[in-house]
């Protein structure tokens, strides 16, 4: 790693000079690494089948959101890809399942940063093979004809894989941004929006509203250059409840709040349950119960509930990570997971209740 060039230190403090790196356009990267014929219908069928959930045409079935935290190992989440795409497949009458597959991770201060920005987790800086890496896995994932999900955080790394994905979100720490408000009005798919940290409902109703129509924005095209945009508005944009400081929103009292004061929308089932998150106040052993929880709602008559979120991977709990210490395969080295033996029953379980 080059150090950074030193311009002068005034009074013992040293000030250092920034360094570009140029990458690839997102154009050039999606022809070197194109979506099979195959991903391409992957991507287009789940869209679909989720915003004929949202709308209220398919009225039986809910969106499954399952898969790690935070992808660090793509050779784990292959393995744990190619396990869902058999739940899938077994659960279609009842159930939508699209994999998270998230790259970016937000930090609340420092932290590993996910895969696109530090794919050797050894605090590197980033470099353009970590985009790469991240939508050769996508296109993977895909050709084994599952669907993928992911947090957009960086509006032009989006441009990169941003056709990859059939569920698009909004994270709890920007969801007040307007740059990520006018990010989800250009996407093509359902984008999930989520409450913000201290649990209120305001930030996401409000993003929501913002989603659905038109805004002129100011972005980087598929060739890299910088362009003016006037984006369509996302009519799928939907409400994600994830909890917050106040605890927990996995209730009927916020189904109906955001269900009222989203009532002139065109969605009949605005709202994702992340099972996740201040939901199981950071302990992921509460997810299965959650998950349950939700389907027993829905199935009681919680007509606006759309779908739920669990963070799921092969091995339960998470890792730290330590220099010379090998990582457990298939185990979270971000927030917990439950493990895949869990995943099966749970699923199982959610799909008897949705009978």
């Amino acid at each position: 790693m080059k150090k950074l060039d030193i311009l002068h230190e005034p009074a013992g403090l040293a000030i250092t000079r920034s360094r570009t790196q140029l990458i690839v356009p997102p154009n050039q990267l999606k022809k070197e690494i194109p979506l099979s014929d195959y991903a391409d219908a992957t991507v287009a069928r789940a869209r679909h089948d989720i915003q004929r959930i949202l709308s209220g045409e398919d009225r039986q079935r809910l969106i499954l959101l399952s898969g790690p935290c935070s992808i660090h190992d793509p050779e784990a989440a292959m393995e744990y890809a190619s396990r869902l795409r058999d739940l899938e497949s077994t659960f279609a009458d009842q159930l939508v399942v699209v994999m998270r597959v998230y790259f970016e991770k937000p930090r609340t201060a420092l932290g590993w940063k996910g895969l696109i920005y530090d794919e050797s987790i050894s605090g590197l800086p980033a470099s353009s093979s970590g985009l790469r890496r991240a939508r050769e896995l996508l296109c993977k994932i895909s050709r084994l004809g599952v669907p993928c999900g992911t947090e957009f955080l960086n509006p032009i790394v989006a441009s990169y894989l941003e056709d990859c994905i059939a569920y698009g979100s909004i994270g709890a720490r920007t969801v007040e941004s307007q740059v990520h408000r006018e990010l989800a009005s250009n996407m093509e798919m359902p984008v999930g929006i989520k409450n913000g940290t201290d649990g209120s409902l305001d930030s996401a109703i409000n993003a929501v509203k913002a989603a659905r129509h038109s805004h002129t924005a100011f972005v980087c095209d598929g060739e890299g250059r910088p362009a003016i945009l006037e984006t369509p508005g996302n009519l799928f944009a939907h409400v994600c409840l994830r909890g917050g400081r106040s605890g927990p929103n996995l209730s009927m009292v916020a189904i109906e709040e955001v269900r009222t004061r989203l009532s002139t929308t065109s969605l009949e089932r605005p709202i994702v349950m992340d099972c996740s998150h201040a939901n199981s106040q950071k302990d992921f052993r509460r997810q299965s119960g959650n998950a349950l929880d939700v389907a027993q709602m829905f199935a009681s008559g919680g007509s606006a509930i759309a779908g739920l979120m669990i963070e799921s991977h092969l091995k339960e709990g998470n890792q730290s990570v330590e220099a010379g210490k090998d990582l457990v395969y298939g185990q979270s080295i971000t927030d917990a997971c439950i493990g895949w033996e869990e995943t099966e029953r749970l699923v199982g379980k959610i799909a008897e209740r949705l009978d």
